[in-house]
């Protein structure tokens, strides 16, 4: 919404308040100023002046030689290369020395061997926007009425000395979308008295229930049609202010009778419609719903094809309007018409914004419509436009307004205790400075056992409960003034969670092993929600999803993780890993409310290490992904509640997929994709993990201990040992350490070995064991016996035998 200040200066004493003041006290009471435009910034030296001689250039077809009045001492000669410039015209001309936007300076010039003392200017050239100069001065110079004198400041007749004030305004603010609406607010934020414009005119014998009728068929799509009769108008230009509002505002100037249509709906916020009487073909409005495939031709001169869904205003056989968004282009208001039939309506805005959207037409009306009206306005914005009819157009106004009104319109009457505002506000403010605030605003305030009782008029559509009142209280009394507190007593120091320690450090280890955080979306379509997931359950459905790509809650992060991976390498990115940290939904049953869990997966494709000055290239495999996690889960402590066994899942390589388990409960995975799944995302070989955050981070962690470094030597012993194919590196480990006691202090595999010279069935493992005695230096006969109870255990538990 866009308000002139010199505009709103007809309903509101200003006098003290600047612009930029008034927009920062505006913004401060709950409506937001996006921008204040001072619309004659920058412009200096630009006069009426009165064209007294026109002549032909001598040696320019194109150019004219012209005497101008500039109120000064003597007129002055211009060069003017405009085809509208006529002799006895009153026009804006910068003079020399003059500053034009662009800072352009205009100086004394010379063309085609004539001097030019000046520049006689278009409204362009003044910064007006092109789109908004009306049509007969598109191409040329802008002509003044004959209500100016030379010498004048040009700007102030053009209005280019106002500032205009852009309007934020939230769908429920309806109610500022018009220039007394925002009069009502600044006001109230002023404290000042709000003046109204007199809409008294006088009216001729004839009635206009002879001239015209209303029929409404459908009451809920419009409760209310009111019509006048103007007879005698004479077509013309509207007179200059007004048509200097309507650019400030943002409108085109058309002609008396469509810019005091335009100027009312800014002024009151209800749409008004003129059509041509005469042409309208009937003496009966009909107002129905449009039979499917009706065709309408509209101002645009555009054919429009209607259903049963929209409304239109007939004159009993034909549409002449499609309502509350376009009018027809037959009974349009043209140089000729002489008499009008005015619309004044009240029309469901569903049904507006239906229409609007299915003819791909938006217009100044359908948007007031869809956000809402005032219902009390809707006569007396008719009222107005006749009146201004009457004055600039020559218009007779016949008496009585015909109509048809079912309309129910009801003020809000709310109640609200000073206690309950106070309460809420954290505030102690008087029941008096409430009262005060309420009558600011228009409302009216009664009392009933210390609670006030509140009567909202019906522009304020957005004031329906008790809290919004409590807002208003809150906004017009200042939130600056609402005192600061802080959340927690002097004594209470803030913190971090151990839960929220841990996760900073998930994301830090990630980050610092080369991983870049990715943020995907929690809802994902049905197919995608149970990929993956860890833990079979129950999907979690959309009511009403916004498409069925986002109509389930997922049960894992991978997918849509992948989707990352695949966007990026198809953008030529081939190296990368992503990992996100974030909730997935999991239902214990048909439609149960979801228990959230919080999970951290990655993704990893490419090369991990690329130094090509050593020509050293090595590709991501499925022991970088496992070191990643097992780095991770000593980060977080847990490392000796892990272990890692073979498994199969959907999705993902069968050979290559390991359940990572804590404390012998299954909490993630690390895996290579299947070549068929990588095949259909389009991907490179890529290996992924995913684990419950959740459980990791709420496990008991032992308390960290540090022992000092060894000051004895350690003893090595490598044993290869021959056990059946299916038991795995892991499974030997476990007996191993707990056979070796606490002089086993380090073992890892160093070889497997199947094939040749193997027994079928069997393989070759080979570990390297680590034994030491911090408190002294281990025997021959130390070391053995220890040696020949593992060995011992391994044949007990899986007939593990000395390679030999």
């Amino acid at each position: 919404m866009f308000v002139s200040y010199k505009w709103l200066e007809d309903y509101v004493d200003l006098e003290g308040i600047k612009p930029a003041e008034l927009a920062e006290k505006i913004t401060r009471s709950g409506i937001e100023v996006e921008a204040v435009e001072y619309k004659g910034e920058g412009i200096k030296g630009v006069v009426v002046g009165h064209v007294i001689e026109r002549e032909q250039h001598p040696n320019a077809d194109k150019l004219n030689k012209c005497l101008v009045d500039i109120g000064e001492d003597a007129p002055v000669q211009i060069i003017c290369g405009a085809p509208n410039v006529e002799k006895g015209q009153y026009v804006a001309v910068a003079t020399v020395g003059a500053v034009l936007p662009g800072n352009f300076k205009i100086k004394k010039a010379k063309l085609r061997g004539e001097e030019s003392h000046g520049m006689i200017c278009s409204l362009q050239e003044l910064g007006v926007e092109s789109k908004l100069v009306p049509k007969e001065y598109a191409e040329g110079i802008f002509v003044f009425p004959n209500d100016v004198k030379p010498g004048d400041d040009a700007l102030q007749a053009l209005q280019l000395d106002d500032a205009v004030l852009e309007l934020g305004l939230t769908p429920n603010r309806a109610d500022a979308l018009n220039m007394l609406g925002v009069a009502y607010e600044v006001a109230a934020i002023l404290g000042r008295d709000i003046k109204l414009p007199d809409t008294a005119h006088d009216t001729s014998s004839e009635k206009a229930a002879d001239y015209i009728s209303v029929k409404i068929e459908d009451q809920e799509a419009n409760p209310l049609y009111a019509a006048k009769i103007i007879k005698n108008v004479k077509i013309g230009p509207a007179p200059l202010w007004m048509q200097t509002r309507l650019m400030n505002a943002g409108i085109r100037p058309i002609n008396n009778v469509v810019d005091i249509t335009n100027f009312v709906l800014l002024e009151y916020g209800q749409p008004l419609h003129a059509f041509d009487y005469d042409r309208f073909g009937s003496k009966q409005v009909v107002v129905r719903k449009a039979s499917d495939s009706e065709i309408i031709q509209t101002l645009d001169e555009q054919e429009r094809t209607l259903s049963s869904k929209h409304l239109v205003i007939t004159n009993g056989t034909k549409a002449h309007a499609v309502a509350g968004v376009m009018g027809g282009f037959e009974s349009e208001v043209r140089d000729e018409t002489t008499t009008i039939l005015l619309e004044a309506a009240y029309f469901n805005g569903q049904t507006v914004r239906q229409a609007s959207r299915d003819l791909g037409l938006r217009s100044e009306s359908s948007t007031r419509f869809e956000k809402g009206l005032d219902p009390q306005r809707t006569k007396p914005a008719a009222e107005r436009a006749a009146q201004l009819i009457s004055m600039y157009a020559g218009g007779e106004v016949l008496s009585g307004t015909v109509e048809e009104n079912h309309l129910e319109a009801s003020m809000n009457v709310i109640h609200v205790s000073t206690e309950r505002v106070n309460k809420v506000l954290g505030m102690s403010i008087s029941k008096e400075d409430m009262i005060q605030i309420f009558n600011k605003l228009g409302f009216t305030v009664g009392e009933s056992n210390d609670v006030l009782v509140v009567t909202v008029p019906s522009r304020r559509m957005d004031i329906t409960i008790e809290e919004d009142l409590i807002e208003e209280v809150a906004r017009l009394y200042g939130y600056d003034n609402i005192p600061s507190t802080l959340p927690a007593t002097a004594g209470t120091v803030g913190g971090l969670t151990p839960y929220q320690v841990k996760r900073r450090k998930v994301r830090r280890f990630l980050e610092g092993a080369g991983l870049s955080q990715a943020i995907t979306y929690s809802l994902t379509n049905q197919h995608k929600s149970t990929a993956f997931a860890l833990h079979p359950a129950y999907e979690t459905r959309l009511s009403l999803p916004m498409s069925e790509e986002r109509s389930v809650l997922r049960q894992s992060l991978l997918p849509n993780l992948l989707d990352s991976v695949a966007y990026n390498l198809a953008r030529q990115a081939d190296s990368f890993g992503f990992y996100e940290t974030g909730s997935v939904f999991l239902a214990e049953a048909e439609g149960a409310k979801p228990v959230e869990k919080e999970h951290v997966a990655g993704a990893l494709t490419g090369l991990w290490h690329k130094n090509l000055w050593q020509g050293e290239k090595k590709a991501v495999d499925f022991y970088v992904a496992k070191g990643i996690a097992e780095g991770l889960f000593e980060k977080l402590g847990v490392s000796d509640q892990i272990t890692y066994v073979q498994a199969e899942r959907e999705g993902l390589h069968p050979g290559r997929t390991a359940d990572v388990h804590l404390n012998g409960q299954v909490i993630g995975f690390v895996a290579a994709l299947h070549p068929v799944v990588e095949k259909e995302l389009d991907l490179k070989e890529t290996y992924v993990f995913e684990f419950d955050l959740t459980d990791v981070m709420t496990s008991e962690t032992k308390d960290m201990k540090y022992t000092a470094i060894p000051r004895f030597p350690a003893v090595t012993r490598d044993i290869a040992l021959v056990v059946d194919q299916h038991i795995s590196s892991g499974q030997l480990e476990r007996v191993i350490y707990e056979a070796g006691g606490q002089l086993l202090t380090d073992l890892s595999v160093f070889d497997v070995y199947e094939g040749e010279h193997m027994e079928e069935g069997k393989k070759s493992v080979a570990f390297s064991l680590q034994y030491l005695n911090p408190e002294q230096t281990l025997t021959e006969e130390e070391v053995t016996a220890v040696h020949t109870k593992v060995l011992k255990a391994l044949e007990n538990t899986y007939q593990a035998v000395l390679r030999g």
